[in-house]
């Protein structure tokens, strides 16, 4: 078996998420089958992750395994982009080793937070619209650095999921204008379910003078979600990148 990584872009706002459901659409199900359909068998995918509903993803990768070697994979790109829906695209499909696994053999995913106070026809989709006036950014990002001193972020996880560790790595967390919109970016080695929505809504308390910092690292030590915020709305997210390393790319 041929294994291949394919790298994709999608709007979320319309999908269950990434995973398949039995009572929705996703994101998963349409990749299958139009893979399904251009190689003419069935082949699933194996996501990097899961991106809730709603959620965008602005590079998600995933793979999947092929009987033969697939010679023009400019071609299949084509092929498939012709046949998604017009919120899916993919960007481009690569030969990895055998044993390459989108998944867990990423070693970092960046996500972003975008929010606005201006409204804007075009971004609506992808932008979280409130009053930015009065909160407090420097204070956020001083409460961001709390999130590198710590490991377990149980106060920020999904209730009853099926992880074995609530553990993370953080790299990078913090708030940044980007002309009218303020850009909350965080990099983990891996995120639980609703981290990254859970996180941001907390900061907000911050921000808005109603925690402090102190509360902030409070919060996270009392490894219970209900201390955190509220989880803020999912069109604002979006995973943008998945780093990987080299040696798993097959030179072709």
């Amino acid at each position: 078996m041929n294994r291949y990584f394919i790298y994709l872009t999608y709007q979320g706002t319309r999908y269950c998420g990434w995973q398949r459901q039995p009572n929705g659409l996703s994101v998963q199900q349409c990749l299958e089958e139009a893979l399904s359909l251009v190689l003419r068998q069935e082949l699933p995918v194996v996501g990097a992750g899961r991106t809730d509903a709603g959620v965008h993803a602005r590079m998600m990768a995933a793979h999947f395994d092929h009987a033969g070697q697939i010679a023009d994979l400019v071609r299949l790109t084509d092929q498939l982009n012709r046949i998604l829906p017009e919120d899916i695209a993919v960007n481009k499909i690569v030969a990895v080793t055998e044993n390459a696994h989108a998944r867990f053999d990423a070693v970092s995913r960046t996500y972003k937070y975008y929010m606005t106070e201006k409204k804007n026809p075009f971004d609506r989709e992808w932008v979280c619209r409130m009053p930015l006036h009065k909160m407090d950014f420097d204070g956020m990002n001083e409460a961001c650095k709390a999130l590198f001193d710590y490991s377990d972020f149980t106060s920020f996880s999904k209730l009853h999921t099926d992880v074995k560790t609530n553990d993370c790595r953080i790299e990078e967390a913090g708030w940044e204008r980007e002309g009218d919109l303020w850009v909350f970016t965080i990099r983990a080695d891996r995120f639980l379910r609703n981290m990254v929505r859970a996180i941001v809504g907390t900061l907000w308390c911050v921000g808005r003078g109603k925690a402090t910092v102190e509360d902030f690292r409070r919060i996270i030590e009392a490894k219970d979600r209900c201390k955190a915020g509220m989880s803020v709305p999912a069109k604002g997210l979006a995973l943008t990148d998945i780093t990987y390393p080299d040696h798993l790319f097959l030179r072709t």
